[in-house]
């Protein structure tokens, strides 16, 4: 049995230190740690991409929310209506509630439009940031763990996650159905060692294979490897909006979507060239 393990850290009058939020700096931290010493190996300036974090953050994380609201959140406990009724809700992403979907769309477009500005090359920027991003999804998911969401159906495998009824959405608040004791499938730990294990394909591919890697390939298999994962994983979730009648929902279209697009991309940039006619 897993036991719970307090959200906030400590508290300091109307401040409070929360474990979700720590566990995102962290993450946030050292990927961009690892991304600048890449960029600055290939000879760029490590200091324009600390100063680019904070343009891209900001709409990242307003994306991911902003997903999360309007596209995740019908089925959880608080639903459209909860946030519409209380607006100020949207923007307290502290209490978890947010989608990577949400910031790779609103924060790649900031990306782009940086890099165009500054005149930065973008595909050596994504190729920096997509080496690290799967280290930093595997560390912040356990802020996840301990808010007590991200999780599957009910199963018997001997590490299921233990839910506080107060945390579980639909019918899992049955506790005549499903009891205390019931134990769920631990998506944040499934898709942790996921990119857990993205990050380390990704590093050996980028040393072994450095000579022969084009600029932007290594954004081309993470957008391979992250929404492959993604797209099994998500046929467990318990709180998203799933089309009618299907086991498929909004993320696995997107996920087809990255992979094939993905995988067509590595496969034109680097198919061999057509032998010359005799």
């Amino acid at each position: 049995m897993y036991p719970p393990v307090d959200p906030i850290i400590f508290e300091l009058g109307p401040f409070a230190l929360r474990w979700y939020g720590l566990l995102m700096i962290t993450a946030i931290f050292v990927a961009a740690l690892i991304a600048s010493r890449r960029l600055e190996r290939q000879g760029e300036d490590a200091e324009k991409f600390w100063d680019m974090l904070i343009w891209v953050l900001v709409p990242g994380f307003i994306g991911a929310r902003l997903y999360y609201v309007f596209v995740q959140s019908p089925r959880t406990a608080e639903g459209i209506g909860y946030y519409l009724a209380n607006p100020l809700k949207i923007l307290q992403i502290w209490g978890g509630g947010i989608h990577i979907f949400g910031a790779f769309i609103f924060g790649g477009l900031a990306l782009w439009l940086y890099t165009r500005v500054r005149r930065l090359p973008l595909l050596k920027y994504l190729d920096a940031i997509a080496l690290p991003l799967p280290l930093a999804q595997a560390i912040g998911r356990w802020g996840n763990f301990i808010n007590q969401e991200l999780y599957g159906p009910p199963t018997d495998l001997p590490w299921g996650l233990s839910i506080d009824p107060i945390h579980r959405i639909g019918p899992y608040r049955d506790l005549a159905a499903y009891p205390a004791s019931t134990r769920f499938h631990p998506l944040f730990l499934y898709e942790s060692l996921w990119n857990l294990l993205g990050f380390v394909v990704l590093l050996g591919l980028s040393r072994r294979f450095a000579k022969q890697l084009k600029a932007g390939d290594l954004a081309l298999m993470y957008g391979i490897w992250y929404p492959l994962g993604r797209f099994f994983i998500e046929f467990l979730r318990t709180d998203s909006w799933f089309f009618p009648g299907t086991p498929f929902n909004m993320v696995h279209v997107l996920s087809a979507i990255a992979v094939i697009g993905g995988a067509l991309g590595l496969y034109w940039r680097h198919r061999s060239p057509r032998s010359p006619s005799v």
